[in-house]
C-alpha cells in the first residue's frame, strides 16, 4: 500500500449501451440510462442519463438525444467522456468534495473488443482523473457477480445479454476459453418490435414504446404459463397519418422476435461445439448461467434450455450482476489479478 493510497477513491464502472451504473464503497451508487442530450447550436450537454431519457424521441431540430456507446463500445468520444465525468461527480461521497480525486476505476469490456477500442475506453477514463485503471471482460464480471468460482479448474458458461451485445463465454481457471460476442441484444430486440408494428399493424412507433412493449408483454415463446395482459400501444397510423393506438399481445412480441433470439441460440450452440470435452462436461453438471437485462424476457431460459438440453439459470438481479462482479474484481484485485487488464 502506497502513502497516498487513503486519497485515492475506488470506483467500479459498467459502461452499458442501454444503462451506465457505477458502484462505490460496495454500494451502486448511479444507476442511470446511457443517454446525453446535446443542443446542435452550441453544442453543449444540456441533459445526460434520465433527464435525457425524457426528451428521447421528443426533441426538435436544436436538439439531439445521443448514446454515446453503441454496441457496448464508445461510439461518440466527446459525449461520452462528459456523461463519465458528470456520473462520477454525481456520486455522493464525492459531490461533497472541493475537487475530484485520484480514481482506482474497474471498468467492464465486451469480450470482443478490439485494441483500439480498449484504449479509447481507457484514455476517456484516464481524463476523468482514472490514476489506475483496469479493465475487465462483462461476461468474467457476470461471472463474478453471479458468484461462480471462477478461479477453478471448472467450466462454467455464461451468456449475457445487454443492451447492444450478447455476450457468450466459457470460463475456467480465472480464463476465457471460448466466446462470442454478437450484436444482437436489447436494442435489436426494440427494433425487431417497432419493425414489426409498422408491418403487421400500419402502426409507427418509438424507441422508448417499443422498450415499454418489450418490458411489459415481451416473451421468448407463445406458450407461457402466466401470459401476461394484452397491452395498448399509442403511434401514429402510416396509412392516414392520425394517432392510432391498438392492442398487442405477448404471443405477437414472440413472433417478433423469433428470428433474433433464433440467432442467440445458434451463438450459443456454436460456443457449447468450440468448448472442450473435460469442459463440456462440467457444463452438463452445472448447466448454463444468464445475466444481462435482456436475460428477463419471458421464456427466454425455457427456450435455450429446449434447444441445449442443459438446465438454464437466471441471476436474481441480472441487470446488476456485471457491476456486482466488476465491484469485487476491484475490492479482491489480488485475487483477481490474472482476470484484471491493465
Amino acid at each position: 500500500m502506497g502513502f497516498f493510497d487513503f486519497l485515492i477513491e475506488e470506483i467500479a464502472i459498467d459502461l452499458g449501451t442501454a444503462n451506465t451504473l457505477i458502484m462505490h464503497m460496495d454500494k451502486v451508487v448511479v444507476d442511470s440510462p446511457s443517454i446525453v442530450a446535446r443542443d446542435q447550436l452550441t453544442g453543449k450537454i444540456i441533459a445526460i442519463g434520465k433527464e435525457a431519457n425524457t426528451m428521447l424521441g421528443k426533441t426538435h431540430e436544436n436538439i439531439k438525444t445521443i448514446r454515446p456507446l453503441k454496441d457496448g463500445v464508445i461510439a461518440d468520444f466527446d459525449a461520452s467522456e462528459k456523461m463519465i465525468s458528470i456520473l462520477i461527480r454525481n456520486i455522493p461521497a464525492l459531490k461533497k468534495r472541493w475537487f475530484l480525486p485520484a480514481l482506482r476505476m474497474v471498468i467492464c469490456i465486451p469480450s470482443g473488443i478490439t485494441g483500439v477500442e480498449m484504449r479509447a475506453v481507457k484514455e476517456s477514463a484516464e481524463r476523468v482523473n482514472g490514476k489506475e485503471v483496469y479493465l475487465i471482460h462483462e461476461p468474467m464480471a457476470a461471472a463474478i457477480g453471479i458468484g461462480l468460482e471462477v478461479m477453478l479448474p471448472k467450466g462454467h458458461m455464461i451468456v449475457d445479454i445487454g443492451g447492444g451485445t450478447t455476450e457468450i463465454a466459457v470460463i475456467a481457471l480465472g480464463g476465457i476459453v471460448c466466446d462470442k460476442s454478437i450484436k444482437i441484444a436489447g436494442d435489436v430486440f426494440s427494433n425487431d418490435i417497432i419493425y414489426y408494428m409498422r408491418r403487421q399493424h400500419n402502426l409507427y412507433i418509438g424507441e422508448r414504446t417499443a422498450e415499454k412493449i418489450k418490458i411489459d408483454v415481451g416473451s421468448a415463446i407463445k406458450d407461457l404459463q402466466e401470459s401476461p395482459d394484452k397491452k395498448s400501444v399509442h403511434g401514429r397510423d402510416l396509412l392516414t397519418g392520425k394517432p392510432k393506438q391498438v392492442q398487442v399481445c405477448h404471443k405477437e412480441i414472440a413472433e417478433a422476435l423469433e428470428k433474433s433470439i433464433s440467432r442467440v441460440e445458434d451463438a450459443i450452440m456454436e460456443i457449447l461445439s468450440r468448448t472442450p470435452p473435460e469442459l463440456a462436461g462440467d457444463i452438463y453438471n452445472t448447466g448454463i448461467y444468464m445475466a444481462g437485462g435482456g436475460s428477463m424476457l419471458r421464456g427466454l431460459d425455457k427456450r435455450v434450455s429446449r434447444k441445449t438440453d442443459l438446465p438454464v439459470f437466471i441471476d436474481e438481479d441480472p441487470l446488476r450482476a456485471v457491476i456486482r462482479g466488476t465491484g469485487m474484481a476491484l475490492k479482491y484485485r489480488e485475487r483477481y489479478k490474472n482476470v484484471l487488464i491493465r
